[in-house]
This record gives C-alpha cells, sequence and structure tokens, in this order.
C-alpha cells in the first residue's frame, strides 16, 4: 500500500495557488458536494492516480504471503479482500453522493461526531507511519546490498555502506528530512507517476528471474553464507504447495490489506473526475483495482515459484543472495529504491497534516509547530525501521489493526450510521458484514501475531 500523495499534493497546490501562504492546518481535503463539471481529470488519469494510491511496499510482502497460504489459499483471500475493498469503496462513494462530504475525516466527524474525526485521523496517522516504516526498512535492507554490487565490492561486512541502520540515518537526515521539511510539496507529485513504472518493472523482472533460479536452491554458492542452512534439501520442496495453514499465515491478510488500503485517496480523487458520477468513479475503482490485483497476483505467484518455502519477508532479499551481482536484480533494486526514497515525504505529508488540525485545530501556521511535528513523526519512523526486525511485523500489524479498520469498519460504521437505508437492505447488511470481518480479521491476526512473537522469544 502506497498513499498516493500526488492527488494530496494536487489538492495543497490548489490550496496555495488562493493564498501567498497556506496555514498547516488548513484542511487536506475540503468539505463540499462534488460539483458536475465537464472539465477534470480523465478515466485514464484517475486509474492511475488510484492505482498509484493502491501499489506500494505490500507487493514486497505478498509472496511470502503465498508461502504461507498456498497458491490456492492466497488466491481465495486476495480475491475476498480485493473484492471487499471494492464494496467498501462503494459504500464511501455512496456517503460522499449523500452527504456532499469529500473527505474521509470529515465522514468521521459525520457519523460520530468529533469522536469520529479523531479516530479517523489517528488511524491514517498510524497507518501512514506505518507505510513510511515498512518504505525505510526497504532502504535499510536493500542499500547495502545495492551500494555493495554498484561498487562489485565483496561482502566483507566492515564496510561503513554496509551498515544498513547507518545508511538509513544518513539518507533520512540528507534527503529525506530537507524533502519533509517543505510545506508546498506539490513539486514531488511526479514522482507517484513513477511509481507504476517501477512496479510493473519489479514485476516483470520477478517473472523472468523464475527461469534463472534453480531449484532445489544450490548449497555451495559463496555468496549464500549463512543462508546455506535454509536451502532445499530436495526435490520434494520445489513442489508448490496448494494449501498452508500455519501460524505464518495470519500475516497473509493484514498484508493484503495494507496492500489494498486507497480509502483516503478515493474521495479527492472522485472530486477531480470530469463529469463525476458515483458510476464513472467506481468504474474507475474497479479498473484500479483489477490491475493492481493483476500485478500483485502475478508478482507474488512467480516469486513463490522461485524460492518456494524459503521466500523472505521482503522479496527482493532473496534476488540480493542468489543473484547479488545481476543487472536485473541491481536495476530494479534501484528502481525500487528511488521509487522508496522520494515517496517517504509525500506519504509523510497527510500524516503530519493530520497530527497538526488534530492538537492545533485552526490555528494559523508557525514554523515551530511545522518543523517539530515533522522531526518527531520521521523520528518515530526512523526508529520503528531501525529496530524492527522483520518487515511482516509492519505488515502485520499496521494491516490487523489501522488497515482494517480504514479498509472495513470505518466504512462499514459509517454506512450504518449516516445512510437513511433500512438495516436489511443490501448495502447496509453488505456494511454489517464489512464491520463483523474487519473485527475478526483483525483481533484474530494480531492475536496470533503476538502469540508467535512470545512463543519466539
Amino acid at each position: 500500500m502506497s498513499i498516493n500523495s500526488s492527488e494530496q499534493a494536487d489538492v495543497y497546490t490548489r490550496l496555495s495557488g488562493r493564498d501567498s501562504v497556506v496555514s498547516e492546518n488548513t484542511p487536506l481535503l475540503g468539505n463540499g458536494s462534488v460539483q458536475t463539471r465537464a472539465t477534470g481529470a480523465s478515466i485514464a488519469s484517475c486509474v492511475f492516480n488510484l492505482m498509484n494510491a493502491i501499489m506500494g511496499s505490500g507487493i514486497l510482502g505478498l509472496a511470502y504471503a503465498m508461502a504461507s497460504t498456498g497458491i490456492v489459499g492466497f488466491s481465495l483471500l486476495l480475491v475476498l479482500v480485493s473484492g471487499l475493498a471494492l464494496y467498501s469503496i462503494h459504500l464511501l462513494l455512496t456517503l460522499c453522493d449523500q452527504t456532499g462530504i469529500n473527505s474521509y475525516e470529515e465522514l468521521g466527524e459525520k457519523a460520530l461526531k468529533k469522536p469520529g474525526k479523531i479516530l479517523v485521523g489517528l488511524a491514517i496517522v498510524i497507518q501512514n507511519i506505518g507505510a513510511m516504516s515498512s518504505y525505510l526498512f526497504i532502504l535499510k535492507s536493500e542499500l547495502p546490498a545495492a551500494i555493495s554490487s554498484l561498487l562489485n565490492a565483496g561482502n566483507t561486512g566492515h564496510a561503513w555502506y554496509e551498515d544498513g541502520r547507518l545508511l538509513l540515518i544518513i539518507v533520512t537526515l540528507c534527503v529525506i528530512v530537507p524533502l519533509a521539511m517543505s510545506p508546498k510539496i506539490g513539486f514531488l507529485g511526479w514522482t507517484s507517476s513513477l511509481a507504476f513504472i517501477f512496479m510493473l518493472y519489479f514485476t516483470v523482472v520477478v517473472v523472468v528471474k523464475k527461469w534463472s533460479i534453480p531449484c532445489p536452491l544450490p548449497y555451495n554458492m559463496t555468496t549464500l553464507s549463512n543462508f546455506t542452512k535454509v536451502s532445499n534439501s530436495s526435490d520434494s520442496e520445489c513442489t508448490p504447495k496448494l494449501f498452508i495453514l500455519s501460524i505464518k499465515s495470519a500475516y497473509a491478510i493484514p498484508t493484503m490489506a495494507f496492500s489494498f488500503l486507497c480509502h483516503t485517496a478515493i474521495l479527492p480523487i472522485y472530486c477531480e473526475l470530469e463529469r463525476p458520477t458515483k458510476t464513472r468513479m467506481q468504474n474507475v475503482a474497479n479498473i484500479s483495482i483489477s490491475l493492481s490485483f493483476l500485478l500483485y497476483f502475478v508478482s507474488a505467484l512467480f516469486g513463490y515459484l522461485t524460492f518456494y518455502s524459503h521466500v523472505q519477508s521482503e522479496l527482493l532479499l532473496g534476488y540480493g543472495v542468489y543473484r547479488p551481482h545481476d543487472r536485473m536484480v541491481i536495476t530494479v533494486r534501484l528502481a525500487i529504491l528511488l521509487s522508496v526514497l522520494l515517496t517517504v515525504p509525500l506519504i509523510h505529508f497527510p500524516a503530519r497534516k493530520a497530527v497538526i488540525l488534530m492538537l492545533f485545530g485552526g490555528r494559523p501556521f508557525s514554523w515551530l509547530t511545522h518543523i517539530v511535528s515533522t522531526l518527531i513523526i520521521l523520528g518515530v519512523v526512523l526508529m520503528l525501521a531501525i529496530f524492527v526486525p522483520d518487515i511482516r511485523n509492519v505488515f502485520g500489524v499496521v494491516g490487523s489493526t489501522m488497515s482494517s479498520c480504514l479498509l472495513f469498519v470505518f466504512p462499514g460504521i459509517f454506512y450504518l450510521k449516516i445512510s437513511s437505508q433500512p438495516i436489511k437492505s443490501f448495502d447496509s447488511i453488505g456494511a454489517i458484514f464489512l464491520v463483523v470481518f474487519g473485527l475478526i480479521m483483525g483481533v484474530t491476526s494480531l492475536t496470533v501475531i503476538i502469540l508467535s512473537w512470545v512463543l519466539s522469544s
């Protein structure tokens, strides 16, 4: 899941065009009805924007999810989660048409008064912090290997650039903090247009590399180092599993929820659509999620069929072990790293806006508030990225809590509270199912994940 900040940055840019200095606490999304107009973004443009909102670091964890659930099990879960994501979008669009509200936070306030707005704001902040942490985790794990590959250096483990934590601190201070400090980051919106290209290239590389990495995985490669202990020991491990049920399966649905979360971007994209109607926007959502589903499934399937039960929780790590100097692997690494590096400030932007709006309301813009909130948020994200040992923990915890709330629970509750439809209507029953499914999935997954930590410690 990535937060599509291009459309959010566009809203901010338009606000900036009206005022020479925009207050930090200016709402990211205005509250007003969707206006019927002849000009605006085309369906193709909105599909591209929404796919940028959907596609993100979650794609790197889905092969691990398939290895934990089996091909058929994964496929069924992916269809279920993507289908429910589409249905929750349908409920949000219905509420938008009924109320004229085009902000997720304002829908929360409409349904549950001020506590609802705060709940949604907190969920967005925590979700974005989790997303930024997952991106920085990728930088921590991939940047040292990418530098070593470019320098054709051996795996000595002593060079300063092989310390992922040190590189992460340097990159954060020198690149991410300066970019995130700007109160007007619309100029970074173009980076989201590269994200889809990078993800498509990543998927192509995963498919191609399936045919160049042997199975069973070799024992005697010098690049394996400590990974020899997990190498395939027999041809039986090269047989794909259809159904798998284990404690690792608890990470599957949260990772998928994390990967399909785009709901904070749906309403502003709807407002930008040319001749906006619920049907046209639903078509945009259908196409975007279908194409994202295809890329997710193909990359997960071929990633799993490459490494089988030895898939890393962050897929690129496996290619770094077995093909550290492969040119395609190096280029896809650099593409993902560049996308990650420039996306973090964009994801940070709505998180900071939500924090300042919740804490300071309608106060005028303050550089002190702006700088302190930026540093605190990035500091928390950096600490999580440094000390969290596995990216699956980020996907698991954030996906089972905040992602499930934003994806399933909140849309269902808001529809039940705001809509005038009878409780026995199809959408009301569907909203109840969303809430129940989200709560059961979130609580069960989080409980199993915590138990797995306790048992492994």
